[in-house]
């Protein structure tokens, strides 16, 4: 065989193997020293930096898992892309074929052994493509329930004495995150008729601070970035809404985890320690120390 021929094979395999992206089995992760966790890149309360150091409850979660496995705890930030589905391929199964190693670019793409922030439901698990037929997620596993997720509307008690119905926003400014089910709910619940009073901001953060400077008279968001923003800010003239929401379709969902599915035993590894932070009430502490509200996933409220 020529060496130009040998040379070619050569860069067709390299060629292939950086098209792969690396995913790792229990031991594997065991034997390098470190696990990877996917967290949302500023997602606060859940993962963000503060001061330098990355922080908030899934960081937390993350940590808690390796330090159980004996492992380092290493950060896989998450870019948000279009939907879920997406950012599953791209960090779980498959990789993003724009995540480039410029220093070893034949080396494989970097994927999270674990992804924190899934949703925990059997209806999305096992969706199927309507074209197709085939399950749209069957590369992953979708595991480790451990928190149950609302919505909750924070209001200043200035402008309004109390929120027991969203009704009122037909009368008073709301802010809310821009392309959000909050921003599309109250702009198209009861006719239309909050739609003008609805105002929309980059973030909650953005939409909290406007609150506070008058130019809403309240907000509202999912229940732990409320809460987040009610802890940070820690001034008693901002309450939580005591309403409900009609029409907006599900309250409530459980969060989990991800994995690629044919690292199950890493899952079970990782779920046992998740289950005994619930079980022993680490997770509700670990929640109330970033002022938020602690709600046991469904799996665990009927095991009570």
């Amino acid at each position: 065989m020529k060496p130009n021929k040998l040379n070619g094979l050569w860069l067709a395999a390299c060629l292939a193997f950086a098209g792969q992206a690396e995913a790792r089995y229990y031991d594997d992760v065991i034997s390098s020293g470190y696990i990877r966790i996917g967290v949302y890149r500023d997602f606060p309360p859940y993962s963000f930096v503060e001061n330098g150091t990355p922080t908030g409850v899934d960081i937390e979660i993350g940590r808690r898992i390796a330090k159980a496995l004996e492992v380092d705890f290493r950060v896989h930030w998450i870019t948000p892309d279009e939907n879920l589905d997406d950012d599953l391929r791209n960090n779980v199964w498959k990789g993003h074929y724009l995540d480039k190693n410029d220093a070893q670019p034949l080396a494989p793409k970097q994927l999270a052994d674990v992804m924190m922030r899934v949703p925990y439901d059997r209806e999305y698990s096992f969706r199927r493509d309507e074209a197709t037929g085939e399950m749209v997620n069957e590369q992953v596993v979708m595991f480790g329930p451990y928190q149950r997720e609302g919505w909750r509307i924070a209001f200043d008690t200035e402008k309004l004495e109390e929120v027991s119905t969203v009704a009122v926003f037909q009368y008073h400014p709301i802010g809310v995150e821009i392309d959000s089910l909050p921003a599309f709910y109250l702009t198209s619940a009861f006719q239309g008729r909050m739609r003008n009073n609805t105002h929309h901001f980059p973030t909650l953060h953005k939409a909290f601070a406007q609150m506070q400077q008058g130019k809403v008279d309240a907000v509202m968001g999912m229940r732990s970035e409320v809460d987040w923003q009610m802890h940070k800010v820690g001034d008693t003239r901002y309450r939580i809404g005591e309403n409900g929401f009609p029409m907006i379709g599900r309250q409530k969902w459980d969060l989990g985890m991800a994995i690629k599915h044919s690292y199950r035993q890493l899952g079970y590894a990782v779920e046992e320690v998740v289950d005994g932070m619930i079980r022993s009430g680490e997770m509700e502490q670990l929640f109330g120390r970033y002022g938020l509200t602690y709600e046991l996933p469904g799996l665990y409220q009927t095991q009570q």
